[in-house]
């Protein structure tokens, strides 16, 4: 815990002092692949005991409300309606129906195939670039290459988890995940691209959190059973307390971070490496399966992040 307050000091120092070089993003980046592996365990312990929705929306009003405070005492809000709304949309699209939806999928399907499915997102950011003009630029043959292979490492993923299939909560808790994955991927294109440019960093992953908790404190109002209140666990508590000072408050705000520095082919790749963290941890504390398939999927994903890296490397050379 000292370690990434340490982490959160520093990043708060550089970005208030506005010292934005390039090491300091593919630290965010790492930081981003790290952190969020583990999170999907935490969310899988978290809602457990506590309402899904109930539980993403607590930890992320309060992670943005804290990130506010913060910026406020330090003199580096400079907040605007028209910077809450623009912050909104993605707020709502990745905090809210990317990252919030998925607590309620992990009550069904396991925390390491919830990862799997939203490694998926470098695809369906890609895709969506394109056929909405943001990047248009044809694509190197190693990026497709990594594509495909990160395609295959969830094929491979998917043969363990055919017969499961047939259970209806399963199969919609999978469907909601790729719903859960298509929200975040659009959120991502979108603080990319429409948002206009802003040094103000945490105060943008600020609003996004705080934003996207509103939004899942609607979604609570409608679809969670509070009576499970009563019988919420301290293990519960402490994924609650983890995830707001680690998942969203360092992990975000260094996401948000990475994705204004960074390409964003190469700003998504933190999809690929959270799987594979959230397997192991599963595998060791939550008795999910771990296969030889499981394997060859890690060898096929991690190829793939290597190939997508260097096809951006070699277009930004161009």
């Amino acid at each position: 815990m000292y370690l990434f307050y340490a982490l959160f000091c520093f990043v708060i120092h550089q970005f208030t002092m506005g010292n934005h070089k390039n090491w300091l993003a593919f630290a965010a980046l790492a930081v981003v692949c790290l952190v969020w592996g583990t999170t999907y365990f935490a969310i899988r312990i978290g809602v457990e005991t506590f309402p899904p929705f109930l539980f993403a929306a607590v930890r992320q009003v309060i992670a943005g409300g804290i990130l506010l405070l913060v910026l406020q005492l330090t003199g580096n809000l400079k907040l605007s309606k028209k910077d809450f709304v623009h912050q909104s949309v993605p707020g709502v699209l990745m905090v809210a129906l990317g990252n919030g939806v998925i607590g309620w999928c992990e009550r069904y399907i396991s925390s390491g195939l919830a990862a799997l499915i939203l490694s998926l997102i470098p695809v369906f950011v890609v895709v969506i670039s394109y056929l909405f003009g943001f990047d248009r630029r044809k694509p190197h043959w190693l990026i497709v290459t990594g594509l495909v292979l990160g395609c295959l490492g969830i094929t491979l993923i998917f043969k363990d988890n055919l017969k499961d299939i047939a259970n209806p909560e399963y199969f919609m808790g999978m469907l909601i995940a790729f719903g859960a994955c298509l929200a975040w991927a659009s959120g991502s294109v979108y603080a990319k691209y429409k948002i206009p440019n802003s040094k103000n960093v945490l105060q943008n992953a600020a609003l996004q959190l705080f934003s996207g908790g509103i939004a899942l404190f609607a979604f609570s109002a409608f679809l969670d059973d509070y009576t499970e209140l009563k019988t919420v666990t301290s293990s519960s508590i402490w994924a609650l307390v983890y995830l707001i000072i680690v998942g969203s408050i360092i992990a975000y705000s260094a996401f948000v971070y990475a994705l204004k520095h960074l390409p964003i082919g190469i700003s998504s790749l933190y999809a690929y490496i959270n799987p594979f963290i959230a397997i192991i941890l599963g595998f060791l504390f939550l008795n999910e399966k771990l296969t030889g398939i499981t394997l060859c999927a890690l060898v096929a994903t991690l190829g793939g992040v290597y190939c997508v890296n260097k096809g951006y490397q070699k277009m930004v050379k161009k």
